[in-house]
């Protein structure tokens, strides 16, 4: 295992390293020491590596990830996993606010809670939150899944397209066109993989499914050479 310490090598002396590691890397195993807070730890990852960041984390952790496994023994900042292409994060604390903006895939855990505009644009990434979410989360949301163990904040899933999310808890209010869904047996199937994925030990058929009413947009695919 390769262990740095944030506040003696700096914060691009870490990236660096990290940025150096390939696909046949033998050096698969890191840590990260007094993080402290700081921005962008571990961004722009693109090996098959496991990165362990000892502490709280500030804005855009583990943002544009790729294959690596960022586990953060701590809270995250705003923008956590933003844009995030494959790969896990793991945050053992709190989320702040649009956590997995615009994700494209791969999976991020939350073990506490997350702030809002949690999945804001997300466009194929897993989101797996053990406690509750905040106000205007998965805006927008193109694909991918959000689900939530605890309990969602307003405007949940406002304009979205054609990502699912799962609410154990209550709902304190929908957004534009996003509405309460049969919960069939193959959602059931998808979400017991994503709670076992996660780590979480919780009932499909506790929650309840929402997404979109398909009546804000407007996209017809017999109509796609017009755009």
């Amino acid at each position: 295992m390769q262990t740095v310490d944030l506040q003696e090598m700096g914060l691009r002396g870490v990236n660096a390293a990290l940025h150096a590691q390939s696909d046949d890397t033998n050096q698969t195993a890191w840590t990260i020491e007094n993080a402290k807070g700081a921005h962008a730890i571990a961004c722009g990852l693109d090996a098959p590596i496991e990165v362990t960041v000892k502490g709280s984390t500030g804005y855009y952790c583990a943002g544009m990830n790729q294959q690596a496994t960022v586990n953060i023994h701590g809270s995250a900042g705003p923008g956590t996993g933003e844009n995030i292409m494959s790969g896990k994060i793991v945050i053992e604390g709190d989320a702040s606010q649009y956590l997995g903006a615009t994700g494209h895939g791969g999976m991020i855990v939350v073990k506490g809670n997350a702030s809002s505009r949690c999945g804001i644009s997300m466009k194929g990434v897993n989101i797996v939150v053990q406690g509750n979410i905040g106000h205007m989360s998965a805006f927008m949301g193109q694909s991918g899944n959000l689900v939530v163990c605890g309990d969602a904040g307003d405007a949940l899933g406002d304009s979205c397209y054609e990502a699912r999310f799962f609410v154990r808890g209550s709902v304190k209010s929908l957004g534009a066109d996003c509405v309460k869904k049969e919960m069939r047996e193959e959602h059931l199937t998808l979400l017991q993989g994503l709670l076992d994925e996660a780590g979480i030990d919780a009932d499909p058929k506790d929650f309840t499914r929402y997404g979109s009413a398909r009546n804000l947009y407007n996209f017809d695919v017999d109509n796609a050479a017009a755009y």
